[in-house]
């Protein structure tokens, strides 16, 4: 059943849930932000209207620049601002930023500490007809092997509003990861949110014994972004047939809360991670990472097959990739069978 601490929306499950994109939670935030604190200002590169920085151009335009299509310029005068004081957000594809200025966030952000943060759009397979060069499956991976940063993947467009006013006081490099799809609006405002504090949303009852099931024939399913909402849908489905689970969102993939994570693999005994991202190296990785070290439990790991994308909608994406409720679903009962 949903927790109660998590605060979810009652409609949760409604074939009318709201859906909207997590980019415009992005702009919200901003406004938020910058009404907050004179020293935020936004950068773009000539994606104002996409990644929804518009929201804040309109309202502080004297604390906006447009840099144009110069990815790397965008990183190295975030970092010379930030140097003086200034928090600055910088907005693009994820494909572009950190996907062609790495380097430049590596050497003049990161290394130098500086409080810039990286906001990643249309991040994902569910760009969809865009196609496999715009799909930015890699970024989670490229950003948390660099020291000093902080990587976000917020699960709808509420979440991400506050990953964004909660990063421009966090004083330290930030990568914010978000798509360009309309998804399920599931979290509220009263929603917890703290960055390197996951969530647990679900933690299930068998509804005819009304008792915990046994540990024997429990599985926790920890995701990230959007596919947080499929996390649950598949928690639903498998709660009828008597499969306990415990849904863990996992939005700060760095700094990534290790207690949490081991406290839920002790009491399930397996582990799925889901993302919208290759399996290699992103938060399931991260995961894995955590429990090698602390407590060792099967795992199965949800995302990109170590595969580019393709053109397609969002929904046959995600089905032909196997990123479904179903294909969650799937993957639980394979690894509670893997248990000793």
């Amino acid at each position: 059943m949903i927790n109660k601490e998590a605060k979810l929306s009652k409609d949760i499950f409604k074939k009318s849930v709201e859906k909207v994109p997590t980019r415009n939670g992005y702009g919200e935030g901003l406004v938020i932000a910058g009404e907050k604190d004179k020293n935020v200002v936004v950068l773009c590169a000539d994606l104002t209207e996409s990644t929804r920085s518009e929201y804040f151009k309109e309202k502080f335009p004297d604390r906006f620049v447009e840099v144009g299509v110069a990815e790397q310029l965008l990183a190295t005068v975030a970092a010379g601002m930030a140097t003086y004081g200034k928090i600055p957000f910088i907005s693009s594809y994820a494909v572009f930023s950190p996907g062609r200025n790495w380097e430049q966030i590596k050497t003049t952000v990161a290394l130098n500490d500086v409080p810039v943060k990286i906001a990643g759009a249309h991040a994902g397979i569910s760009v969809g007809p865009d196609g496999a060069t715009h799909q930015s499956l890699e970024d989670i991976a490229l950003m948390r092997v660099i020291p000093n940063m902080v990587v976000l993947a917020p699960a709808d467009s509420i979440e991400t509003k506050k990953a964004v006013v909660e990063a421009a006081t966090n004083g330290k490099p930030t990568y914010i990861r978000f798509a360009r799809e309309a998804t399920p609006v599931f979290t509220t405002e009263d929603s917890p949110f703290e960055i390197g504090k996951a969530e647990i949303l679900w933690d299930s009852v068998s509804p005819t014994t009304n008792h915990q099931p046994p540990t024997t024939n429990r599985v926790a399913i920890m995701g990230c972004g959007p596919l947080v909402y499929e996390c649950l849908k598949a928690a639903k489905e498998l709660e009828k047939e008597e499969v306990g689970t415990i849904v863990v969102n996992n939005h700060t993939i760095k700094p990534i809360d290790e207690k949490t994570i081991v406290d839920v693999a002790r009491k399930c005994g397996a582990v799925v991670t889901v993302e919208e991202h290759q399996v290699n190296g992103g938060m399931g990785s991260a995961v894995a990472e955590v429990l090698a070290k602390n407590y060792s439990v099967p795992m199965e790991f949800i995302g990109m097959p170590d595969s580019f994308g393709e053109s397609g909608t969002p929904e046959e994406l995600l089905k032909k990739y196997k990123m479904t409720s179903r294909d969650i679903i799937k993957a639980a009962k394979k690894v509670i069978s893997r248990k000793g």
